[in-house]
């Protein structure tokens, strides 16, 4: 080991710190004296005259939405911004509070300084959105305590993710706010277990298995070096090396600085970062005697059947009840199994749709070795089916993105064997691409039939086409950038899936019925999710239903399974909003006929960013009219 160096070196990273400092304590990368403080009345947005109403209210809210950001360091950190780079978010009661008042005021001073009615169509639009993210909002008050805080995606696992996968180290300076970060991820990670305790005292606790599941992941994040001397490099300390190592490679530290930040990261993560996590697996560990052996929806929560019904309206922004999306589902799944029964047909097989599910779950020709060739493989397999409908996207979408795609495997401290595969938005900079995420720890859990339809959610023309286009959106205010709605971005990639169909792709019976795997596998979620919450299903009786009207392997179907206790309502918004989006098309090229185009109605879809389904159901109707002449 190299020892510290002395005089010029220190006064040189002094130097460093010193800055660094200075770049923490900015809560803006604008010049303050620039800044408009509407909310706060400094400067009236009345007072900007930049011409319509509509150009005085974008610019109006893209002030406030900066003042959103400046609660959420690592919100802006996501988005590329190095503001405030040195900071954690705060998660604590109080600023949650202070951030609900900041929005109330935000929303009483648009009405009383901007006249609705003199807006454009899309200001009208930008004006009710900001006032639905203040409703959505006072909404979860009565259950702040319900939320699952250490479940499977937790902040024991967003932390080093966000670190490793979003926190770009370019110079030294980046580097001491990666350090900062990992000194304040004590206070960061209390605040949260402060959360959960008080959850807990209110007798809202988590299902078993998110227990033993979070435990496991947070014993991962802290296994390895600098932490404990088995399994090689934790992955965040060979996150910290690489980044301090292409420093240095770069010529922007020396051996002698390189080996400051490396004792400097070493100290942080074991005098803050590791207390962090044993505290949290102290507390689960003695928490865990206090929780069933038998897991149980929402309903045996206290208030749990009005948290379910917040749950449901939150998820798909529509009034329906339990009831309505648990008939749905049913219904859907019997439509599937008829088209299923045809491809069984078709490749000719003999016996029973439940046979050949359980033929196509079990049998080895669907699956990749479970080694690290086979893993390879399904990756490369991933990138080949997107490079396809890259080339036909021009023929369905007007609208295209310019931000690039990635496809991984998860992180293996947070990785789950079957668990869903997922999506991490890229830059507006195109400085970070795009991701999707595979989990790819059990091979058997990662069917090969299911691959092409998985491939057109998370990426092409699913989640990345979506994302990136509405990040890359210049027409809208930067908030419609960045708020999004389940239903609308799910109900999106569900409806990629079923394009890929529309797009002639799904060449092969077996991958057709990979798309209708995915398609079932979403109404079985209606079905699931409403029979775990408000039927209130045991976890063997969701299995078992799963089993029987789907191919999905067994350890997948679990794993979902238990993502639907540990996040109730949310798998419901992937099917209704398909529906919708699919209502939507029949509407128009009914009303349109032969000038029905794709291209335009994509466009509209996806041309105003995200939004609730009342809403984008009212954009569609606006667009036909106006197509008609009307």
């Amino acid at each position: 080991m190299m020892r510290h160096a002395k005089g010029e070196f220190y006064m040189r990273f002094l130097i460093i710190v010193f800055t660094s400092l200075l770049l923490a304590g900015c809560t803006s990368e604008e010049d303050p004296s620039t800044r408009i403080e509407s909310s706060s009345g400094v400067e009236s947005a009345a007072d900007v005259k930049l011409g319509s109403e509509t150009q005085q209210l974008n610019a109006w809210l893209d002030k406030e939405f900066d003042d959103y950001l400046d609660f959420s360091p690592m919100a802006k950190t996501r988005q590329g911004s190095k503001s405030d780079y040195g900071m954690l978010d705060d998660v604590s009661d109080a600023q949650r509070e202070k951030v609900l008042s900041w929005r109330r005021r935000s929303v009483d001073h648009m009405r009383a300084t901007f006249n609705r009615d003199q807006l454009d169509d899309q200001g009208k639009l930008s004006w009710d959105l900001w006032a639905f993210l203040l409703t959505r909002a006072e909404a979860s008050l009565p259950y702040q305590r319900h939320r699952y805080v250490f479940g499977r995606r937790g902040p024991h696992t967003s932390l080093p993710n966000s670190l490793i996968n979003y926190h770009k180290v370019d110079s030294p300076e980046d580097m001491l706010a990666y350090i900062a970060r990992i000194n304040d991820s004590y206070r960061y990670l209390s605040q949260y277990l402060d959360q959960a305790k008080k959850s807990a005292a209110a007798g809202i606790r988590a299902p078993y298995f998110d227990y033993e599941i979070s435990m496991s992941q947070s014993q991962r994040v802290i296994t390895g070096e600098p932490f404990t001397s088995e399994e090689g490099d934790s992955a965040i300390w060979a996150d910290i090396t690489a980044k301090i190592a292409t420093l240095e490679k770069g010529g922007k530290i020396n051996a002698q600085e390189s080996q400051v930040l490396y004792d400097a990261a070493q100290r942080a993560l074991l005098e803050a970062f590791k207390p962090a996590y044993n505290a949290i697996l102290s507390w689960q560990a003695s928490d865990i005697d206090n929780v069933s052996s038998k897991a149980k929806g929402v309903w045996a929560l206290p208030n749990g059947e009005l948290f379910y019904d917040y749950r449901l309206t939150q998820m798909t922004t529509l009034p329906l009840s339990a009831k309505d999306i648990h008939e749905t589902g049913l219904a859907e799944v019997a439509r599937i199994q008829s088209e299923m029964e045809t491809i069984k047909k078709n490749v000719g097989f003999d016996g029973s749709l439940y046979e050949f599910f359980t033929f196509m779950r079990e049998d080895d020709q669907f699956y990749f070795q479970n080694n690290d060739e086979g893993r390879q493989k399904y990756l490369s397999m991933a990138e080949g089916f997107l490079e396809d409908v890259e080339q036909k996207l021009p023929e369905y979408f007007g609208l295209l993105p310019k931000g690039k795609l990635e496809v991984r495997r998860v992180e293996p401290f947070r990785e789950q064997p079957g668990a869903a595969a997922h999506y991490m938005r890229g830059t507006l900079d195109g400085k970070r691409p795009g991701v999707f995420y595979i989990h790819l720890s059990d091979m058997r859990a990662t069917a090969k039939y299911r691959l092409e339809n998985l491939a057109y959610h998370e990426g092409l023309p699913g989640h990345h086409m979506q994302i990136a286009i509405q990040q890359e959106l210049e027409n809208i205010p930067h908030f419609r950038r960045y708020h999004g709605y389940t239903a609308y971005s799910e109900g999106w990639g569900l409806y990629a899936e079923y394009l890929g169909k529309d797009m002639g792709f799904y060449k092969d019976d077996y991958s057709d019925f990979g798309r209708l795997s995915g398609e079932i596998w979403r109404a079985i979620r209606l079905v699931v999710d409403t029979g775990i919450h408000a039927k209130q299903w045991t976890e063997a009786q969701a299995i078992d239903y799963a089993l029987r009207n789907s191919p999905r392997p067994i350890a997948s179907v679990k794993s979902e399974v238990r993502r639907y206790f540990n996040a109730p309502g949310q798998a419901t918004a992937y099917k209704i909003g398909m529906l919708k989006i699919l209502e939507l098309r029949s509407r128009a090229m009914t009303a349109l006929g032969d000038k029905f185009d794709y291209r335009d109605f994509h466009d509209v879809i996806l041309g105003n960013g995200p939004l609730p389904l009342p809403l984008l159901e009212s954009q569609v109707d606006t667009w036909i009219a106006k197509q008609k002449g009307l």
